[in-house]
């Protein structure tokens, strides 16, 4: 950028909205700069562009500044933090390139604008200069205005959308975001700890023993482990947004499995908040009945009771997320305190009534008794462990409110793995504990004492002057084994216990009834299930999904009402462990894929282990309930189908994309490491289509003999200058891709920029593949406008025939009665499309004028007319001559747009005639043959026709016969034309000479000097000698058309030898006259020539 001191130009000021890139640039000069007037007009500079694409955008404007101005700009990349203008600066003699690098240049320093998503509510999305603005040459006179200086240097201006996400983001700025002890820690410790601490825990011990007590503790615990380092693995590698298990899950392995798993463990959190509800429920019931206060009976005490709290949790989780996480705190020091109150009950000493019941303090003698199992009948390891197992889940409370987290990344992993080994300290102390105090029966008799004298049993009890034995003949109500009431007994505080119970359950009935409507949001949000985008809609500062709760609200109160929750529970249990089991195997298929954005910042973690940690999940699910893993797995599978089949239209780089990548890029290296072999050949097709909306008919025939078994190139040559070409090539390949796509054709678009057509393709035909996945046959449209081509377009057309036999690639040309060009109809389709959305505008306005309340009369009548344009109608004479054109368009296109689908159609019962007249490999006999095989041309039947003696023919049909039994390929017919070498007729000689006579030169006619004259000029019309000396082969095209006419005249479809011209034998002209009267007033043809090698073999 070169900047002029010279005072003949001023800059005036522009508006902001015409620029994109602003820049104030600094003068070191301070002591010239302080001494400059403040009234003097300021400084005129030259005006200086930044490239074509670019006008307008980039305004720059030097005016008087100061020493204070120029100190105030940040080195870095960072904002000038003043209004105040600047002095120029003279680029060749300062210092300020090193002080402030990336503020005088396009070019963009590193900054995270440029990284962030459009969406991104952490900050604004800033685009970087284009490629195309730092490479191209600058050009003059670009208006430059006043700005920020690293908004010019690294252009990342402030247009209207990036405005409006700012907006957006302040708007969320009040939002309540948790750190990782409030919204992380707290919610897993409170989730992981529930009732089975407080009623079940003191049971297991008593069936499993101490010992393998805790062994299931860890087990359960290496389990949610595993799926900790996973989940924080995940959260880790990228920005994480709400969503929780759905999120991770969805953005890892994709919508498929995200939205399957998304849409149950949403429901199940729902279900969950229900089984809470009544745990607690119970609780409370059970007291009632101590206290004779029953309102009805147990089941509608439930229910009332579930209701009520249901309600009660509805309205601290509508009040927002900021009473919630208070409640949740309560809720945490209430938890906290029952459990101390049960450590510190084992050291007070025990009395009577308690030893009775089985607590004799600390005692060794328990505690070896205990060790060991003591399974009941019924019970063994793996059902005790189911019962435990879903008292160590909750470690994704969490993470399933990540989007209000303010700093997931961080907060995740921290969070959950510390809640992970509190809770399974506490677990296991609970366990030692509990298991080392009590003894497994007890009476609750007092008088159950050992009197002097007797025989003791030898138990611990019996040891500590207590006699239980008859515990073993008849029930007993206490003990480890039989009393669910053994913390609260043990503790020094009993209804603390019971408090501690009220907190587990209604912790996690919050917890639950928050994540269930946050995962659920974050799934319609994305739009999986369409029918689902209602409840996509947040409320608040923070985005609550109010819809979402009031829906698992529902939920909840049915299943309260049914009461059936021991059915349910085990399906549950494992709708969280399959979600489980997914995170594991997110976390080991990303890092199976090798993708280079699998970068997680959370370093401890093992693909391997995540794996076994997702088989362990599987495994668990069974052993849980094995009824209950198969619906899980049923209704996982038919959702991931439905989602499948539903394609949404998402891209998240997920791992199954990358794995899908490198998958193919293996199958592809080690293809090459493998020669190719006749019977593995199929035809992998360069079709010369331009842009494939362009000439569907001739990607449609391609597509029929390459679907499923062959490669298929749809390619584009763009021609003209190479600038202007690059940039339409650029912004059109995803478009075409897309268009494919979409149409479901099996293909792939590619296209390059060329000085001509013929280089371009020849550049596809050398570079076009991969490895052993190159094009080995081209497929061209025929040039049905030959006649009134320019020379170099004819050139070129027969030029990349030529080219494709000199690189040995087959060449199909195919030609129809209407041709293939629909680029007219197409212009049309969109012309009329715009037309009716200026209607519709047009009519919005109208309905928007007429509503508005403003000026009447006369007065407000013009004033809407001249907004709307109606003040002058169009002349009648034009409308009705645009009516008779495009009644005629649209009659021609009518014929255009059905000669275009023609191929999309079934074919019915009818013949595909085989001409294999030349032996070019079988290319000739195969893709007929491959057409047969298709669903479209099943009815078709093979006729084949090949050249012979007249002396002979039955012979030689016979030989075919045997040829084409060989090769296994079926026909309907078999024909010997003896007759193809005998003259045509008069009357289709003279349509071949009338047709070539404007391109002859007729140097015979003319002497020797004005011949050779002609010869010069025109070197590319066909001579006399060449005509004579190929007059052969014409009358061969000609006589070929006769038959043609005369025995396939009713086919499907004709698939013909493609002569081959000799290079500098046989003219363009002359060429492209044998094509066309080979193919004349025919059915769909295809010329066929292969490049002699075979691609038919009858060996196994």
């Amino acid at each position: 950028m070169s900047l002029n001191n010279s005072s003949n130009v001023f800059l005036d000021s522009v508006p902001s909205n015409s620029n994109r890139f602003q820049v104030n640039v600094i003068n070191e000069s301070h002591e010239s700069s302080a001494a400059v007037d403040n009234n003097a007009d300021p400084p005129h500079y030259e005006e200086t562009s930044f490239g074509d694409e670019t006008q307008n955008r980039f305004r720059i404007s030097f005016r008087p500044g100061n020493q204070e101005c120029y100190d105030s700009f940040l080195q870095n990349g960072e904002n000038a933090k003043t209004d105040a203008s600047f002095h120029a600066y003279d680029s060749h003699t300062n210092t300020y390139y090193l002080q402030t690098f990336g503020h005088n240049t396009v070019d963009a320093v590193p900054k995270i604008e440029y990284y962030r998503n459009t969406g991104s509510i952490s900050g604004p999305k800033v685009n970087r200069p284009s490629l195309l603005e730092i490479h191209e040459q600058l050009a003059k006179n670009v208006a430059v205005a006043p700005g920020l200086a690293d908004r010019v240097a690294n252009g990342d201006g402030m247009p209207e959308d990036e405005e409006a996400e700012n907006k957006e983001g302040e708007d969320k700025a009040g939002a309540v975001k948790f750190g990782w002890v409030k919204g992380v820690l707290v919610r897993c410790m409170l989730n992981i700890w529930g009732v089975m601490l407080f009623i079940r825990l003191s049971w297991i011990v008593g069936e499993a023993g101490i010992g393998l007590g805790v062994l299931i503790i860890l087990l359960s615990t290496m389990v949610t482990s595993i799926t900790g380092l996973s989940t924080s693995a995940i959260a880790t590698n990228g920005f994480v947004r709400g969503g929780g298990a759905y999120y991770l899950i969805s953005r890892s392995l994709g919508p498929e499995f995200g939205g399957s798993i998304g849409l149950i463990f949403a429901f199940a959190n729902a279900v969950a908040v229900a089984m809470y509800v009544v745990g607690f429920a119970e609780t409370v019931v059970d007291l009632l009945k101590e206290s004779n206060s029953m309102m009805v009976d147990p089941t509608n005490d439930i229910r009332i009771i579930g209701s009520i709290t249901v309600v009660i949790l509805l309205g601290i989780s509508v009040a927002g997320m900021e009473w919630e996480a208070k409640a949740q705190v309560i809720l945490l020091v209430i938890l906290l305190i029952a459990i101390a109150n049960f450590f510190i009950g084992t050291v007070i000493p025990s009395n009577n009534e308690k030893k009775s019941r089985g607590f004799f303090n600390y005692q060794a003698s328990i505690f070896a008794e205990n060790f060991g199992p003591s399974f009941t009948k019924g019970e063994g390891f793996f059902s005790v462990f189911a019962i435990f197992f879903p008292a160590a889940t909750g470690i994704l409370a969490g993470a399933n409110i990540s989007g209000d987290l303010e700093d997931p990344q961080d907060a995740i992993p921290r969070g959950t793995m510390l809640a992970i080994f509190i809770t399974t300290v506490a677990y296991i102390g609970v366990a030692i504990c509990v298991g080392a105090c009590v003894v497994r029966d007890a009476t609750g008799s007092m008088n159950d004492t050992i009197i002097s004298g007797m025989n003791c049993n030898g138990s611990a009890a019996c040891g500590l002057g207590y006699d239980f034995s008859r515990c073993r003949h008849e029930p007993c109500q206490y003990g480890l084994m039989n009393n669910f009431q053994v913390m609260s007994m043990v503790s020094g505080f009993g209804p603390l216990i019971t408090a501690g119970i009220f907190s587990a359950t209604l912790s996690s009935a919050l917890a639950s009834l928050v994540s269930a409507p946050k995962v659920f949001q974050a799934l319609c949000k994305d739009n999986i299930y369409k029918a689902l985008q209602f409840f996509a809609k947040g409320y608040g500062k923070n985005n609550e999904p109010l819809r979402g709760y009031f829906l698992t609200f529902l939920i909840a109160m049915a299943f309260i009402l049914i009461a059936e929750l021991n059915t349910i529970a085990p399906i549950i249990s494992n709708f969280f462990l399959a979600s489980y089991a997914l995170i594991n195997f997110s976390c080991f298929h990303a890092s199976y894929a090798k993708s280079p954005g699998w970068r997680p910042a959370y370093g401890i973690y093992n693909m391997w282990v995540s794996l076994f940690g997702a088989i362990l999940c599987c495994a668990v699910m069974f052993v849980i309930n094995w009824w209950a893993a198969v619906i899980t797995y049923v209704i996982e599978f038919f959702l991931y189908l439905y989602v499948t089949y539903k394609k949404p239209d998402v891209n998240w780089g997920s791992s199954t994309q990358a794995l899908s990548y490198v998958s193919a890029l293996d199958n592809a290296l080690e293809l090459t490491t493998v020669e190719d072999h006749v019977k593995n050949f199929r035809p992998q097709c360069i079709v010369l289509t331009g842009g494939p909306m362009i000439r569907p008919a001739l990607l449609d025939i391609t597509h029929a003999f390459t679907k499923n078994s062959g490669l298929c190139i749809c390619c584009e040559v763009f021609v003209g200058p190479r600038k202007l070409c690059v940039k339409e090539m650029n912004s059109g390949m995803a478009k075409k891709q897309a268009w494919l796509i979409k149409n479901k054709i099996k293909a792939f678009y590619a296209a390059v920029a060329a000085d001509c057509f013929r280089d371009g393709v020849r550049s596809l035909l050398q570079a076009s593949g991969l490895g052993r996945m190159k094009p080995n046959t081209l497929v061209i449209g025929y040039k049905k406008s030959w006649r009134k081509a320019p020379l170099t377009e004819i050139e070129n057309y027969v030029g990349i025939i030529h080219d494709a036999f000199d690189f040995e690639i087959g060449v199909v040309i195919v030609r129809i009665s209407q041709g293939f060009d629909i680029s007219q109809v197409l212009q049309v389709q969109d012309e009329l499309e715009k037309l009716e959305q200026e209607r519709l505008a047009l009519e919005a306005t109208i309905k928007d004028n007429e509503c508005e309340e403003g000026s009447g009369g006369i007065r407000g009548f013009f004033k809407k007319a001249s907004k709307l344009n109606i003040t002058k109608p169009a002349p009648k004479k034009d409308s009705s001559m645009n009516t008779i054109q495009s009644m005629h368009v649209g009659e021609f296109n009518q014929k255009l747009v059905e000669a275009s689908t023609q191929f999309k159609k079934k074919q019915g019962k009818g013949t595909i005639d085989v001409w294999w007249l030349f032996d070019d490999g079988g290319l000739t006999l195969l893709i007929p043959y491959i057409l047969t095989l298709r669903k479209k041309w099943k009815d078709c039947k093979l006729r084949i026709y090949v050249g012979g003696k007249i002396n002979r023919i039955e012979e030689e049909k016979i030989a075919m016969a045997s040829l084409l039994s060989k090769f296994r390929i079926k026909f309907a017919d078999i024909h010997i034309i003896g007759d193809i070498n005998i003259k045509p007729n008069k009357e289709s000689w003279k349509v071949f000479e009338e047709m070539i006579e404007p391109y002859r030169l007729h140097e015979s006619c003319k002497d020797l000097t004005t011949a050779e004259k002609l010869k010069r000029e025109t070197p590319w019309k066909i001579t006399d000698a060449e005509l004579e000396a190929v007059k052969e082969k014409s009358y061969r095209q000609v006589r070929l058309n006769e038959l043609l006419q005369e025995h396939s005249r009713a086919a499907n479809l004709i698939v013909l030898s493609l002569p081959v011209a000799r290079k500098g034998s046989i003219s363009d002209w002359l060429y492209m006259a044998w094509l066309e009267i080979l193919t004349k007033n025919l059915p769909p043809v295809l010329l066929v020539r292969g490049n002699h090698k075979n691609v038919l073999t009858f060996y196994s």
